[in-house]
């Protein structure tokens, strides 16, 4: 590929997940299944929060939203990535590159924010029970969520326009099936280690932040859990935790391997297997684990069916 510079690049070409023609059509046929159930079940989670009544809490208004945030997640990788697959048509704008890592960047950041925010509704609803109302009111839930947009578009707009002033001139040829930090840092001839600096900040005050509010909230839950003398009572707690928790060790697993790295240890091809899973098998997974781990939301579904 001849080396290009920043001021005549226009596209950039997506490698994509592999190269091999006798893997492209399973591939295809099994992301589509992915993306479809993604859609079905986070949007399915959002249709049941707003229709039943007895969803309209915090807990809820939260993850509806993170419901939200996963369909906006996949959606700005998968279709991009299907087209690619059935056509072969690897390539991306430059333009559009960079509104996709900004987009990612967005819902990614907003995704470990509301796990936080989840956490900590659990801590004041298990802990705190007389006081959930008045701690966890309509007008404080939406500050929190607004607080979390606000917040991930702050990073993204410095990741976006940190990266793309840089000169790409070794190559234009991603190594990724879409627009990530690390591929496009490979790419440029400029120096990033400031950059690169600025990046491990970024992701170190924003997991490790986020991870903490969710450690000393559950150190908190767990024994006042135990302390249920009620087994239906101990029995709901436990239902609504756990799926939290489950989502959270599935996302923060992969983002603190991939980010939380010295560039020297980074191998693109290992790094496409984890964005991979948070950022396509984590939100196919979500509304099931939500649904099948949750009895409230079980319950609602039988209403729902029964109707």
């Amino acid at each position: 590929m001849t080396p290009v510079n920043h001021t005549d690049l226009h596209e950039f070409v997506l490698l994509g997940l592999t190269t091999r023609p006798d893997l492209l059509v399973p591939l295809f046929l099994a992301f589509l299944a992915m993306y479809l159930v993604t859609l079905l079940g986070n949007f399915g989670i959002i249709i049941l929060i707003r229709m039943d009544l007895h969803l309209h809490t915090p807990m809820y208004y939260f993850l509806g939203h993170l419901a939200f945030v996963d369909v906006c997640y996949s959606s700005i990788i998968l279709p991009k990535m299907l087209v690619q697959v059935l056509t072969e048509e690897k390539t991306i704008s430059f333009s559009g590159c960079a509104a996709q890592l900004c987009c990612f960047v967005v819902f990614g950041v907003t995704e470990c924010l509301l796990l936080a925010v989840m956490a900590y509704d659990r801590y004041v609803a298990i802990c705190k029970p007389l006081l959930y109302p008045a701690i966890m009111s309509g007008w404080t839930c939406r500050w929190l969520v607004a607080g979390s947009y606000a917040i991930s578009i702050l990073h993204a707009v410095t990741h976006t326009t940190f990266i793309f002033t840089f000169s790409f001139c070794r190559s234009n040829v991603i190594n990724h099936y879409f627009c990530d930090i690390a591929p496009l840092l490979a790419l440029s001839c400029s120096d990033t280690h400031t950059y690169e600096v600025v990046v491990l900040a970024l992701v170190s005050i924003n997991c490790l932040s986020t991870m903490t509010i969710i450690f000393v909230s559950y150190t908190y839950i767990l024994p006042t859990v135990l302390r249920i003398r009620s087994p239906e009572g101990r029995r709901k707690a436990f239902s609504t935790c756990a799926s939290h928790l489950t989502v959270v060790t599935m996302f923060y697993g992969a983002i603190l391997f991939m980010y939380l790295r010295p560039s020297s240890t980074y191998a693109l091809d290992e790094n496409k297997t984890a964005t991979l899973f948070y950022t396509i098998m984590t939100p196919t997974l979500n509304p099931l684990v939500y649904s099948l781990r949750n009895s409230e939301v079980k319950a609602a579904l039988r209403r729902a069916v029964g109707r």
